[in-house]
């Protein structure tokens, strides 16, 4: 069985958080600083990159295999008859929207922010195709130029002229988080297609986040489209897509709300304008 990595730190009711990208948390720290004075806040870290593993061989990435190894996370670390609310980033989004789909035993309540999960939209044929050309771009001119090839993608621009570069050795490959992703991730994630009738049948646990500085942009649509479809709550957060790294005070307090509101909230909601009627 593959070992499991993870960081745990203060009190209180157990916050699951999924990191996007290759599952590296970094970043991440000022957020959960904040939220650990409320939460027993346990970051997930899927390849063990922050805890040793980094320059170590990494195979192809399946979506359901980060959610299994979140689901043994909590195993061990959810007191006896206790849940646990997750937050997921990017791919760690569309793990927990897994994890809610195949594990749902013991969740309180899932935030996925920005899930790339594009198949699921109308043109979402269209969408995994520039995907494919991010990880064919890496491929074939480094992770500068996929790199500016997914930022054209998440922002809906024309591709500007490309970038140069060349492929990166298999040792230098191993060695960045953001080679990981491109090379190992970004391909079996944003394929992935979540089963919303699943999640239609939790939409009490659900809420799909995106960042106000995303609006008009992909994955705002995404997020926005599956909250529709499922009858889940849709939430904006501060920032953009690495809002959380950008505004980790006011990320942390947009949770916390969210996470109350859960609670205390009936029916869909839109938090951009308060409690629907159902």
């Amino acid at each position: 069985m593959t070992e499991l990595h993870y960081d745990r730190r203060g009190e209180g009711p157990v916050l699951l958080v999924v990191p996007g990208g290759a599952g590296h948390p970094m970043g991440l720290g000022p957020m959960t600083d904040v939220l650990a004075e409320r939460f027993t806040v346990v970051t997930y870290d899927p390849l063990g990159l922050a805890h040793g593993q980094l320059g170590e061989p990494v195979a192809d990435q399946r979506v359901e295999e980060w959610s299994d190894g979140a689901s043994r996370v909590l195993e061990l670390v959810l007191p006896e008859g206790e849940s646990a609310s997750v937050l997921g980033f990017s791919s760690g989004g569309i793990a927990a929207l897994d994890l809610l789909t195949r594990h749902p035993q013991r969740l309180r309540h899932v935030v996925a922010h920005e899930p790339p999960c594009v198949g699921v939209l109308p043109d979402g044929a269209r969408q995994r195709a520039v995907f494919q050309e991010v990880y064919d771009t890496y491929r074939a001119a480094g992770p500068q130029a996929a790199a500016a090839r997914l930022g054209a993608a998440l922002t809906g621009q024309e591709p500007g002229a490309a970038v140069s570069g060349r492929p990166l050795s298999r040792e230098q490959e191993l060695a960045s988080p953001m080679a990981l992703f491109l090379a190992h991730v970004v391909r079996g994630f944003t394929s992935y297609t979540p089963d919303l009738s699943a999640l239609a049948g939790v939409p009490d646990r659900l809420t799909l986040a995106a960042g106000s500085d995303s609006r008009g942009q992909l994955l705002h649509r995404t997020a926005e489209f599956i909250a529709e479809r499922t009858g889940a709550r849709f939430a904006e957060f501060p920032g953009g897509h690495v809002g959380a790294g950008e505004h980790p005070v006011a990320f942390a307090d947009r949770l916390v709300e969210t996470l109350d509101r859960h609670d205390g909230a009936r029916g869909p909601v839109d938090e951009r304008r308060g409690p629907l009627t159902a």
